[in-house]
């Protein structure tokens, strides 16, 4: 099992520096939010992309993909019913791809809330193919770059599409794509399951899981609230689960080398308690 982090946390830090930081705290690896790097990626030069691998490889520091995909620029929907605005989100995916893959990332985690929720006068069901449609277009390119695409289930308060590990379950079997996988957010699993940890042994036994997002329920770092990580940890550790935890917090106080610093110190504590 590895820890990585997400680097929007380090608001205007350059990107070698996160790396380095990070790299010094002890995580293994960096997760990317696409608009720390640039308001749309589709600008951003081979050169750029070149020098952001080997500021990873200088620092020890293994980018495991890309996550937040849709936040910028604005106007993308995965299933609107506008093909015009499908066609450009589209796009868009496979460009994301296209830059994981050249900075040496293998994850594109597909959160996106708003750029998913469906809309009453859409329909539901069509509303679900459309998006069905738009990730099995995305898939071929993901597929030759050899990229996993995965979907995360979040808050019913943020999105009304995928909320529930189940739900992603199902779309991910009917869609039956090797490089179509599961990432699970602890935050949301907390509130959306009936038991976090139930959920997550139905999300490892399906053999689709590939990352998971950890922070505790008020969104803040492991170990800054409530939530208590010793048994999703257990619960990993007996399966074997050899993929990346990752921090992602929604609440960036006190300050970025605080919460990583506690983060990691808490998350390392329990693991080498449970050894």
């Amino acid at each position: 099992m590895k820890i990585a982090i997400c680097n929007e946390l380090f608001q205007g830090w350059p990107i070698q520096k996160v790396f380095d930081y990070a790299a010094g705290l002890g995580y293994d690896g960096v997760e990317i939010a696409p608009f720390t790097l640039a308001d749309s990626v589709v600008g951003l030069s081979q050169k750029k992309r070149t020098e952001i691998r080997r500021a990873a490889d200088k620092s020890g520091i293994e980018i495991v993909g890309l996550h937040l995909l849709l936040a910028k620029p604005e106007g993308f929907h995965i299933s609107h019913p506008d093909e015009i605005i499908r066609v450009r989100t589209q796009e868009y995916i496979e460009a994301l791809i296209h830059l994981c893959a050249d900075i040496g990332g293998e994850l594109l985690l597909h959160g996106s809330s708003h750029q998913r929720r469906i809309e009453d006068k859409w329909g539901w069901t069509e509303s679900r193919e459309r998006a069905k449609e738009t990730f099995e277009i995305c898939l071929k390119t993901a597929r030759r770059r050899k990229v996993t695409y995965c979907i995360e289930p979040l808050l019913k308060a943020n999105t009304n599409f995928i909320n529930t590990v189940d739900e992603a379950l199902r779309l991910i079997e009917e869609i039956k794509q090797p490089h179509f996988k599961l990432v699970m957010d602890c935050r949301s699993a907390s509130v959306q399951e009936r038991s976090l940890t139930d959920a997550l042994v139905r999300a490892i036994k399906s053999g689709h899981l590939r990352h998971i997002h950890i922070s505790d329920v008020s969104g803040r770092g492991p170990g800054f609230g409530d939530t208590k990580f010793t048994s999703i940890l257990k619960t990993l550790t007996k399966y074997k689960y050899r993929g990346y935890i990752s921090v992602e917090v929604f609440d960036y106080g006190p300050d970025p080398q605080t919460i990583a610093s506690r983060s990691i110190g808490y998350l390392k504590g329990i693991l080498e308690a449970l050894e």
